[in-house]
């Protein structure tokens, strides 16, 4: 299930970011980061990218670390890591990757910075920095106060000045070459990553240069002294040599591993692309199956279920044992109005994919849509299920909120709403809703620490109080 960011949006916790932009951040960004980036949710999206990433988090050391990837609904070509935890990727960075290898190789680029430690460094060198800039203000400060007590000396007090100034222009330089120092050493690492699982730095090299291809008119006449990333040129020429002496230059990617990007892509581009573009992109000629794919999905979104179903149904007799063509045809009668319908698809998608935790939620959502109070016990306990292993998913909690006040359980309904508006950084509302689940759980009970837990709480990381 494709969480839309027209119906629903998580807030994601930032607590740094991996370059020196953050020094320069303006005003009006920094404000937007106090909102959380809008993340899209997407089991099979999410499995595909952990997928490429397990392998070279295990040539990393990493693969232990519970490393988590994240995909923000931005149609550009990015990724970072923004914390020690998580690799963040744009989903226009898995739509203008034709191949799984090119992506890897970003991939492999990023966990280069999370094995480096580059997080830490950068905090501890602008640290450091910020110490520097204290220490030059009051050097400064303290001649201008001399040369004023001296009568006036102007020499002494423009000399404070530069002292002041001065060291700004070196720190900011030094901070700069270090971040430029740390992207190179990312690469070289993702090249190793990539060597030890055998799989080819080609696509790392070829996404680097349509990146040095765009960018070589701005980068023209610049001062490499003065950029956060090594000039385009000049790093890719590097990359090249690096990535060519692989003996997995010419690997090619699975082609089964393939199919998965390709039906990742079109998967993408039904739910977020307007319906002319879906349909230029993947035109009526094209019948592989990503192309079906991501026409089912624009058909059903455009409000023609009937033939939305046809084209699932289709899907479903080629590949029996895709829990997505089951997940997407439960979720487009869901949004169709016709939950009793289904649930049926979202049992069998939940049971093929593993038991999913989105897909449960979806379940559990059909199953309280679906105004059967017969359903309530169940969805109760696929909800409290999905989210013991997906804690941070307020959709989740939604539709146990529902699902408790279907069954009377007020108490329970007050903190699972509680603990949703939590999570979208509402936090007044939870505030509120947690104070009143307080009132109707017996005091020190799980349910009222919990609710007082969320009373007392401070916003996640990049949120703002309320």
């Amino acid at each position: 299930m494709l969480f839309r960011l027209a119906h629903r949006k998580t807030t994601l916790k930032l607590t740094a970011l991996a370059t020196a932009a953050a020094l320069v951040m303006t005003p009006t960004l920094a404000a937007a980061q106090n909102k959380g980036p809008p993340v899209l949710r997407d089991t099979e999206s999410e499995q595909l990218l952990r997928d490429y990433t397990r392998p070279i988090l295990r040539a990393a050391g990493m693969e232990k670390q519970n490393i988590q990837m994240v995909i923000i609904n931005e149609g550009v070509f990015n990724a970072f890591v923004a914390d020690g935890r998580r690799i963040f990727v744009n989903y226009g960075a898995m739509m203008q990757s034709e191949t799984p290898n090119q992506i890897i190789g970003v991939l492999a680029h990023e966990t280069g910075h999370l094995a480096g430690g580059h997080l830490s460094k950068l905090r501890e060198r602008l640290a450091e920095a910020q110490t520097q800039m204290i220490i030059a203000m009051l050097l400064g400060a303290g001649a201008m106060v001399a040369g004023a007590r001296g009568g006036g000396n102007s020499g002494l007090a423009n000399a404070g000045a530069a002292t002041m100034s001065a060291p700004a222009e070196v720190i900011k330089r030094t901070l700069l070459s270090y971040v430029r120092q740390q992207e190179e050493n990312a690469d070289k690492a993702g090249v190793k990553f990539l060597n030890v699982t055998g799989q080819s730095a080609r696509g790392m090299y070829e996404t680097f240069k349509r990146f040095s291809d765009e960018s070589l008119f701005a980068a023209r006449g610049a001062d490499p002294y003065v950029q956060s990333h090594p000039m385009p040129a000049e790093r890719v020429r590097a990359l090249e040599e690096l990535a060519r002496s692989s003996p997995y230059w010419d690997k090619k990617d699975d082609p089964a591993l393939q199919m998965r990007h390709d039906m990742v892509r079109a998967k993408i581009s039904g739910f977020m692309e307007r319906q002319d573009t879906v349909f230029r992109r993947y035109p009526l000629s094209n019948t592989s199956v990503p192309a079906r794919y991501a026409r089912a999905i624009t058909t059903y979104l455009h409000g023609d279920l009937r033939s939305a179903l046809a084209q699932i149904d289709s899907l479903i007799q080629l590949q029996p044992a895709n829990a997505y063509f089951y997940e997407l045809r439960g979720q487009a009668l869901l949004e169709g109005g016709k939950p009793a319908e289904a649930i049926a698809p979202l049992r069998k998608a939940v049971q093929l994919s593993n038991n999913a935790p989105l897909i449960e939620m979806l379940l559990g959502q059909a199953l309280v849509a679906s105004d059967n109070k017969a359903y309530t016990e169940e969805a109760i306990a696929i909800l409290r299920a999905a989210l013991a292993r997906e804690t941070e998913a307020p959709i989740g909690y939604m539709q146990l909120a529902m699902a408790y006040g279907r069954k009377g359980d007020y108490a329970q309904a007050d903190l699972a709403s509680a603990q949703a508006a939590y999570l979208r950084g509402d936090n007044k509302t939870a505030r509120d809703l947690a104070s009143r689940a307080k009132t109707r759980f017996a005091i020190g009970t799980p349910g009222w620490v919990k609710a007082d837990d969320i009373v007392s709480a401070k916003p996640l990381p990049g949120q703002r109080s309320n």
